[in-house]
């Protein structure tokens, strides 16, 4: 019995009756690991051997780089991606950069088939006046600074009071939780030591979210939505004017379980903060936040705010503006004309993410992904490339939650095997001959047995570290990230010789 998203028998053509069918997979995060378990575990009378590159020395792409340190569904993601990688029967090549140390001629004289699976990791853009001055950023790059991405810089300018988080997704919701989050609570995580103490060193008092439409049509999950009230010392601060439903928010509520969720847990949080108002139990009229306790910090949520234009001083950010937004009646949003001012020492746009053009493959500039068709990559015509696929965020955009990506794979391999008998068939199809390849060019890959030493390097010094206090008492920390890429690379290479050195 095959599972739910394996794709039905293919045929064996000629050429891979004697050997295995060769598959490179351009991306070890979510979807890239995706496509290739879908792979192995399909109906067919024929080996397949993969081989799955990222150009970070480590695995999990999106994972690791993507999501905040604290978000409570990593570990379940990370095991289900380990699984299928400590299986053995997929090939991991870390450290190797598509374009630089390998093209796609040369990807093509060892593997029948291509699939890209490079994901989507710039900002998108939010085209208003003040969108460059100094503290104004995107998500992106503040995501990838906490994830101890091995690219960017060390620090972070993090000397704003007020901060403006513009978008209503989990990814805003993420940079708003990190930012507004007392720095020794992240300790139980992987958070690496120097954002640790970026973060720790951080005045901020107020965090302010921005979406454009009303509490009904939100695009993060209910399960981000909690997490918010899950920070010590931080208030949650709502506003009774935003909470705005029209007849489209009411039947979406009616009919989307999801939907009733996020708008009941809002609603609760209003009412509880009236009635601390009315208590007396939050602070002086006129305060900072006043709406929401006593607590150091305070995350604002707002809704049918549009962004206007970012105000500047001396090149720096010193106050956005907003119009007013009302429901049209259909769940849409449209101006009102009267326009709002917030002060503020920074702003972060979470609009959404945009996919890179790739060397060698034709690229939408308009949607930041790869022409294709259920995953068939399309050239400058539209005419489908032999052998090349894509899947995931740079086949689809930035759409949809991990999850969506098995469904996504499975439409696309489920292609590839359908061209088996027209795939340009390998020149050079031995397994050792990506390798050499690599060691001729110098090029430091690294290796699963290389990840399995960095993983536990990283758990050991995490053990190593102090206890992350926390309110039930010192906590071990599990593993401190290792950021560096060159030091990712000394630990990984290290365990690959020492196990070459033992065969």
């Amino acid at each position: 019995m095959t599972e739910k998203n394996t794709p039905a028998a293919a045929a064996t053509p000629a050429a891979f009756s004697s050997r295995p069918l060769r598959v490179a997979i351009i991306g070890a995060g979510p979807a890239g690991v995706y496509a290739a378990d879908i792979l192995t575990k399909a109906e067919r009378d024929f080996e397949v051997a993969i081989d799955l590159f990222d150009r970070y020395p480590a695995p999990y792409g999106l994972i690791r780089y993507g999501v905040a340190p604290d978000h409570p569904r990593i570990k379940g993601i990370v095991k289900a991606l380990h699984k299928v990688l400590d299986r053995g029967d997929i090939r991991f090549f870390g450290n190797v950069d598509y374009g630089t140390d390998l093209d796609l001629e040369e990807l093509r004289a060892h593997y029948d088939a291509v699939i890209f699976a490079t994901g989507a990791i710039n900002d998108a853009d939010l085209n208003i006046p003040g969108i460059e001055l100094q503290g104004s950023h995107g998500a992106a790059d503040f995501v990838s600074w906490f994830d101890g991405h091995p690219d960017v810089p060390r620090t972070w300018p993090l000397e704003a009071t007020e901060i403006a988080v513009i978008g209503n997704g989990n990814v805003a919701l993420d940079v708003a939780r990190m930012l507004s989050k007392h720095a020794e609570d992240l300790l139980v995580t992987e958070i690496p030591e120097n954002v640790y103490r970026g973060l720790a060193e951080s005045p901020v008092t107020d965090v302010h979210v921005f979406g454009r439409r009303g509490p009904a049509q939100v695009k993060f999950t209910p399960l981000e939505l909690r997490e918010l009230s899950h920070s010590r010392d931080v208030d949650i601060v709502l506003y009774p004017e935003d909470f705005e439903f029209d007849a489209a928010s009411d039947a979406l509520i009616k009919s989307n379980n999801q939907v009733k969720t996020m708008v009941g847990t809002l609603t609760n949080w209003l009412i509880e903060q009236e009635e601390r108002e009315e208590r007396g139990e939050a602070g002086e009229a006129g305060e900072a936040g006043a709406a929401g306790g006593r607590a150091s910090r305070r995350l604002h949520l707002h809704f049918l705010h549009s962004p206007v234009e970012i105000a500047g001083a001396d090149g720096k950010v010193d106050g956005i503006r907003f119009e007013r937004q009302e429901l049209d009646g259909t769940g849409q949003a449209r101006g009102t004309g009267e326009l709002v001012d917030y002060p503020v020492q920074a702003v972060y746009r979470a609009v959404g993410y945009f996919g890179s053009a790739l060397q060698d493959v034709e690229y939408d500039g308009r949607t930041g992904t790869i022409p294709n068709d259920g995953g068939k990559v399309l050239d400058g015509s539209g005419t489908q490339v032999p052998g090349l696929y894509a899947t995931g965020w740079i086949k689809r955009g930035p759409v949809g939650l991990i999850g969506h990506t098995k469904g996504d794979a499975a439409e696309t391999i489920a292609h590839l095997l359908a061209d088996l008998a027209g795939l340009p068939v390998a020149a050079n199809p031995a397994p050792d001959a990506v390798t050499g390849l690599l060691d001729s060019k110098g090029v430091e890959y690294t290796s699963w047995e290389g990840w399995l030493a960095l993983d536990a390097h990283e758990q050991a010094l995490g053990a190593a570290a102090a206890p992350a206090p926390t309110r039930e008492g010192p906590v071990p920390r599990e593993r401190i990230k290792v950021v560096e890429r060159a030091q990712m690379v000394a630990v990984s290479r290290t365990a690959d010789e020492a196990a070459r050195s033992r065969a």
